[in-house]
């Protein structure tokens, strides 16, 4: 359960549940997600039944959205068994919003099927991930900027909201321009529409980023650079652009100046308006 800043600029509560389902087919360079999904194709009914057990124990009043997270993609119908959606529509009906996750090469008329099927209002969460053109030939995710383009243009005509999530610290890019490719790419998703922009610290562990950082591939980002990319994303107003503090205590920092970082990561995270400024880095966090 967490808060978070939504686009008319109030927060909202919002439940994320993690389901366990088949692997996604596609291998990002970055992504240890994997590690949480099933060997084959995800059984029909067992998504419902996972989603039917966390909800359990909520207590009412539920929460504004909910965020089902399949660690895939949620329109692949080896990941979701098309049968499974209208039992996952009707555990989700007293969520005012559903946010799911998905590829853009998988939105399409399943993403209607599933929209027309829910009282709440439809989000889908795609990695657009970097701009950076060496960086998207290298990623493994067989996404270009077009094919994002038309998945984007194909959810606002349908009025379907869009969520977007752009690396900071993504393979190939060099760790000098990092901060501005980043800046880059929350921009350019801001220009499609994207209501909400997730800016993810790239993490290592997967075993392919380890062997792309030995060959001078991959710089893992700094806690410095994440709150320097967020600050500056306060003056995007057509959009609501927040840190994802998903393990953040992982990221190179010094201990001291830590603790006050991360908070105004956070503040920053469920308000727009200038926070004090971020203290300047010291030897260690530069």
């Amino acid at each position: 359960m967490e808060e978070e800043r939504g686009p008319s600029g109030g927060v909202e509560r919002a439940l994320t549940v993690f389901l366990a389902g088949a692997e996604c087919p596609y291998t990002c360079s970055f992504c240890d997600l994997w590690r949480w999904t099933l060997d084959g194709p995800t059984p029909p009914g067992a998504l419902p039944a996972q989603l039917a057990r966390a909800l359990q124990a909520l207590t009412p009043p539920a929460p504004d959205r909910l965020k089902l997270y399949n660690a895939s993609n949620f329109f692949d119908r080896r990941a979701v068994p098309a049968e499974d959606l209208p039992r996952i529509a009707e555990l989700a009906a007293p969520f005012a919003a559903v946010t799911v996750e998905s590829h853009a090469n998988t939105i399409g008329p399943l993403t209607l099927e599933f929209a027309a099927l829910l009282s709440g209002k439809l989000e889908v969460a795609v990695g657009l991930e970097t701009i950076h053109p060496v960086a998207m030939q290298h990623l493994n995710k067989r996404l270009d900027l077009p094919r994002f383009d038309r998945a984007a243009g194909f959810l606002a005509e349908h009025d379907i909201d869009l969520r977007v999530f752009v690396l900071l610290g993504a393979p190939y890019v060099p760790a000098d321009e990092s901060i501005e490719w980043t800046l880059r790419t929350v921009e350019y998703a801001a220009g499609l529409g994207a209501g909400r922009i997730a800016v993810i610290p790239v993490r290592g562990g997967n075993g392919e980023l380890e062997r792309l950082r030995a060959l001078g591939h991959f710089v893992p980002p700094t806690l410095v650079q994440l709150e320097t990319v967020l600050e500056r994303c306060l003056a995007i107003r057509s959009a609501v652009v927040t840190a994802d503090v998903w393990d953040i205590d992982g990221l190179p920092a010094c201990e001291n100046c830590r603790p006050q970082r991360v908070a105004r990561i956070q503040s920053m995270n469920l308000s727009p308006n200038p926070q004090p400024p971020a203290p300047s880095p010291c030897s260690k966090c530069a």
